[in-house]
């Protein structure tokens, strides 16, 4: 991969000097953890190539901040999903004196990081999707997607109502995220109407599902979720196939990628996954995105890159309402910040720092390819 455990990125230079030579700001910098290196690679480099389109996008137009011409920077850290390291990082780029944290990736690298930066004052918008992350208490803490909590509600509800699943086994991979988005899901195939009918788990670095397979077939179940990662969703359908087990598989937003599609081969067909927001070609300005970041990129967007890329502009655009990069002052702007943006046009928080749109799609793969299903989109209870 590109980026380096300990690389500071200068996403694109300083907008020109500005008629009768303004001065430039002192830099504004984000800090921005992920995943960089190892099998979660991918989602980390997605997401920072929309904070990178962001970034430079937004010092090619010359945006003032205090009277002043600023340059945005972007200070990269590779956290490599590890909740340990991803504290690390996040005392690293607290001394580094960031002005706000666009990340991290991962929930369980992400609910200890945010303490750190809720100690030293720092906003942070993240992608992570557990319910855990907003349900602190900290007023700095916001999100790029929907919660799981919201996720789960629409993916228990599917299976129930429209895979016709009374009967479902949930295995969950043990990570905040994996488990948490089970846990969220067993709550809505219950509130449906379903039942559990086994519930298994693995880890994040398994490769053999066979054995807990072998059990969730002998419960005979209608459907079976996982939590988790497609790095083990791939291998676990093809198992799932050799098995002869019947049941589809359906899965959270991390198994509806490219790399899912290679690891599960020719059984990949009839999976389904869920992912908070809808289709790049229905967002509000998806396929104007997507022209930039495959021009910018040489290749199409992934799941990620356009909510990373809200998420930098809805901090740019919170400093630029407050007239201040000074976090203390610009937070109150963040927290009641309503915008236009390439997911969505009401882009705004509640009081958590949840998102208030709620929107869910469902994917399905058909013949090698994820095709969407359904999309369900509502407002959260205020």
């Amino acid at each position: 991969m590109f980026a380096f455990p300990r690389q500071i990125l200068a996403a694109g230079v300083a907008a020109a000097c500005l008629a009768g030579g303004a001065a430039h700001a002192a830099d504004i910098k984000f800090g921005f953890a992920a995943p960089l290196t190892g099998p979660q690679a991918h989602y980390g480099e997605d997401m920072q190539n929309g904070l990178t389109l962001a970034i430079e996008e937004a010092n090619k137009q010359g945006i003032k901040v205090g009277g002043s011409a600023a340059r945005f920077v972007l200070v990269s850290r590779d956290d490599q999903a590890d909740p340990r390291v991803g504290v690390q990082v996040a005392q690293q780029l607290v001394d580094e004196d960031v002005n706000g944290i666009l990340g991290h990736f991962n929930s369980g690298t992400t609910i200890p990081a945010s303490r750190v930066y809720h100690d030293a004052g720092l906003p942070q918008i993240a992608m992570a999707t557990s319910p855990e992350y907003t349900k602190q208490g900290y007023d700095n803490t916001f999100r790029m997607m929907t919660s799981d909590t919201q996720q789960g509600a629409a993916v228990g509800k599917f299976m129930v109502e429209n895979l016709k699943a009374k009967k479902i086994a949930l295995i969950d991979d043990r990570t905040a995220y994996g488990q948490g988005l089970a846990d969220e899901v067993e709550k809505a195939v219950k509130a449906a109407g379903g039942t559990i009918a086994r519930r298994e788990y693995t880890t994040d670095k398994a490769t053999d599902f066979n054995a807990i397979l072998t059990n969730i077939k002998g419960a005979a179940p209608d459907a079976i979720f996982y939590g988790g990662l497609d790095a083990q969703s791939g291998p676990m359908k093809r198992q799932l196939v050799a098995l002869g087990i019947k049941a589809p598989l359906v899965s959270g937003e991390m198994t509806r990628s490219d790399t899912f599609l290679k690891l599960a081969g020719d059984a990949a067909d009839g999976t389904y996954a869920s992912l908070a927001g809808v289709p790049l070609e229905q967002m509000s300005a998806g396929k104007e995105f997507a022209q930039r970041y495959e021009a910018r990129f040489k290749k199409a967007p992934g799941v990620y890159a356009p909510y990373a890329y809200d998420g930098a502009w809805t901090m740019i655009d919170a400093i630029q309402k407050a007239g201040s990069a000074d976090p203390a002052k610009y937070l109150p702007a963040l927290a009641r910040i309503e915008r236009k943006g390439a997911t969505s046009e009401h882009i705004a928080y509640d009081k958590n720092g949840d998102l208030k749109e709620i929107s869910v799609t469902i994917y399905q793969v058909r013949d090698g390819k994820w095709q969407m299903v359904q999309t369900m989109v509502s407002q959260a209870n205020q």
